[in-house]
């Protein structure tokens, strides 16, 4: 007779360890799965989503993913007369009326030194794609030893803190500077700074982790995406403690839908997760109400700034995952965000710099403004 103590649960590796996932669990993944197809918004059953569904979630991951460089002149749109040269002019109207609502914030640097009078300027910074440049690995994300200095230099003049999607101790690891605040997974892990600085006002260590219950299940999904997605070539499912990333930099567009689908399918198991996305990557994150901008707001009201009188923050990012920051300041009447972007795209930003090099710059005028008018002061 066959032994009828089926077993109830399947132990996954994940790095040293293992992740224990219910047998139930797994065999209505294979069950969803198996009727979505797999590859891609076939005729599903409502649970995984229709192929209309995913084809406008795949044009969603178009959306926001635009070409790194803005110097080809795209051709494949037409006008009415079908001339590649108006759309071309279209184009260049576009971005110069994009420029014009959202000036270089080196351009504007008087404005906002105006702006500062009388305040505490604080710093936030995301880092792939702002501190570092857009790569295919993310593992090789690194930023120049340039830009480290000009973010210590930033950094001994106002607290600065690093917000980003990656787990916090990457992020460290990138940047090795002690004397920032660290907001890692989305702003989901926050750790103040282990060097005091002089302009440091915090007495107690900053530490705050709002989604840490989710821990175990972020380990559980992230065990079943990189075994789901091995099957498309390039996709890079990254740990980020309290969030995923599954990067689809490297991945054929053709597939884009398999891997829409796949993902979407893992997901209708945990109801308490959910999907954004930034450039080239799925991010997947708890459901609780926090994010980069409310990462932003417990960080100065750490720091003894909630009052709008008191503080200037400034947020400068290029990723979706930012537009959080920059709406809370919008909302609050305070402070500037300043999206890092070649290309126009609808923002709660003030200001624009177009890429890392200007960023850079940026930092080091800020720095130098104000080593000048302190040494005028006497301090």
């Amino acid at each position: 007779m066959a032994n009828q103590n089926v077993a109830s649960s399947s132990e996954m590796k994940l790095g040293n360890g293992c992740v224990t996932i219910s047998m139930n669990k797994l065999q209505r993944l294979n069950e969803i799965h198996n009727i979505g197809g797999g590859g891609g918004g076939g005729d599903g059953d409502g649970r995984t989503g229709t192929g209309t569904r995913m084809s406008s979630w795949v044009e969603s991951m178009r959306a926001s993913s635009p070409p790194r460089s803005n110097n080809k002149t795209i051709t494949t749109a037409t006008t009415n007369n079908n001339n590649p040269a108006s759309v071309s002019q279209t184009q260049n109207h576009n971005q110069n009326s994009w420029i014009a609502s959202h000036p270089s914030a080196l351009t504007m640097f008087e404005e906002i030194k105006n702006a500062s009078k009388g305040k505490q300027i604080v710093m936030f910074l995301d880092y792939d794609g702002t501190l570092s440049p857009i790569v295919e690995d993310p593992d090789r994300a690194f930023m120049s030893d340039k830009m480290r200095f000009a973010v210590k230099t930033v950094a001994r003049y106002f607290p600065t803190a690093i917000v980003s999607g990656r787990c916090r101790d990457k992020v460290y690891d990138f940047v090795k500077l002690p004397e920032l605040y660290y907001a890692g997974s989305h702003g989901m892990d926050i750790k103040g700074p282990t060097k005091i600085t002089k302009q440091k006002k915090i007495k107690n260590a900053v530490m705050y982790q709002p989604a840490a219950e989710f821990s175990p299940m972020i380990d559980e999904v992230y065990t079943i995406l990189v075994e789901e997605t091995k099957s498309i070539p390039g996709v890079r499912v990254e740990h980020n403690k309290f969030c995923l990333s599954v990067h689809f930099r490297c991945v054929d567009e053709n597939n884009w839908d398999a891997l829409a689908d796949q993902v979407k399918v893992v997901l209708t198991e945990y109801p308490k997760l959910k999907l954004t996305q930034g450039r080239k990557v799925l991010e997947i994150r708890p459901t609780i109400k926090w994010d980069k901008g409310k990462a932003l707001e417990f960080l100065l009201e750490s720091l003894g700034y909630p009052n709008a009188n008191q503080v200037l923050p400034l947020y400068i990012g290029d990723d979706q995952t930012d537009e959080d920051a920059f709406k809370v300041l919008r909302d609050r009447g305070q402070g500037f965000g300043i999206l890092v972007s070649k290309f126009p795209k609808e923002t709660n930003a003030t200001y624009s710099l177009q890429e890392p090099s200007e960023v850079k710059d940026f930092l080091r005028e800020l720095a130098k403004w104000k080593r000048v008018f302190m040494r005028r002061d006497g301090r």
